[in-house]
């Protein structure tokens, strides 16, 4: 939408300088009741709202411990699509056409993560047998106490259906949704109950640290080191890795994982809004990562998200 040129006041109406309207803003924002946030505290759940290339909308999402979950299921989403199953041809803005190759990333990955397991197996083995009664135990215990672990890990769940995140362009369609009864991946939290019987669509109001402009990430990127929004990247980061671990996107994971080069542009954002010696650091360090590179990544990375958006109206 084109904006507006501003309208020239009238004659009889006095102007406001920059400190009155900024006053008046002020004002407008005090009288705005804020958002009641005792539902969503209640339930655990947040509202959250998520622009992509093509819209904006809304969604839920919750934290809870991996033992708690059971995953989304991809099985008929990885049939069915042809972004995940072989190769996606991405139009970019500048027409360019990019194909993303992703069978042979992912039989590559799964021949090395073969011959991994092959490897630690054995190494197992050969352990076990080397060692006495008292061992083996303290081992197995060991193993018991890292799968322990794993379960009381928090991570995040959406409001998601077999292997699709659900996002709805309105808070009414949302809410129409809940209500519906419908299946969805949330439904299994102990308070989904509570929260669709009580739900109204003027609860659904995100707060800022629930907002994300996946959209805005890639065109960012390419203006350059000194053009780069940074609580936009490292917001971007977050996100993205929230959604790749509840969809199950590995690919994504990969791309955001620790010593990646995308991983690395994200230890230097945050190092460079700090201060000191610190930030210091992390903004020599953004100056070494390559724009390009990094807006390619980001360009693959909200291409596969995008792919498995299930849009509602």
């Amino acid at each position: 939408m084109a904006r507006q040129s501003p309208q020239r006041p009238d004659a009889d109406e006095p102007e406001l300088d920059d400190t009155d309207a900024a006053t008046a803003a002020d004002e407008v924002e005090e009288d705005r009741p804020p958002a009641d946030r005792a539902l969503w505290e209640e339930v655990r759940i947040d509202p959250v709202e998520i622009a992509l290339p093509s819209g904006t909308g809304f969604t839920l999402r919750a934290y809870r411990q991996a033992r708690e979950l059971t995953p989304t299921d991809v099985a008929e989403r990885d049939q069915d699509d042809p972004f995940l199953a072989r190769r996606q041809v991405v139009e970019t803005e500048d027409d360019e056409e990019v194909v993303i190759l992703d069978e042979e990333f992912a039989a590559l990955s799964a021949e090395e993560d073969d011959e991994d397991e092959e490897k630690d197996a054995k190494a197992r083995r050969k352990d076990k047998a080397g060692a006495s009664d008292d061992e083996k135990a303290e081992t197995e215990a060991e193993d018991e106490d890292e799968d322990d672990e794993a379960g009381d890990e928090e991570v995040p769940v959406f409001l998601t259906h077999k292997g699709r995140l659900l996002l709805f362009k309105t808070p009414e369609s949302l809410v129409t949704f809940i209500r519906s009864g419908a299946p969805n991946d949330l439904s299994q939290l102990d308070s989904w109950n509570e929260l669709s019987e009580r739900l109204e669509p003027a609860d659904i109001a995100p707060l800022d640290e629930d907002t994300y402009e996946l959209d805005l990430v890639v065109e960012n990127l390419r203006g350059g080191h000194d053009a780069w929004d940074h609580e936009l990247l490292i917001e971007a980061g977050e996100i993205a890795r929230d959604l790749a671990y509840a969809l199950r996107l590995p690919a994504v994971l990969d791309m955001l994982s620790s010593g990646s080069s995308l991983d690395d542009l994200d230890e230097a954002l945050r190092a460079s809004v700090n201060g000191g010696v610190g930030g210091f650091l992390g903004r020599r360090r953004l100056k070494k990562i390559g724009a390009q590179t990094a807006s390619l990544g980001w360009r693959t990375i909200v291409g596969k998200i995008s792919a498995v958006v299930d849009w509602r109206d």
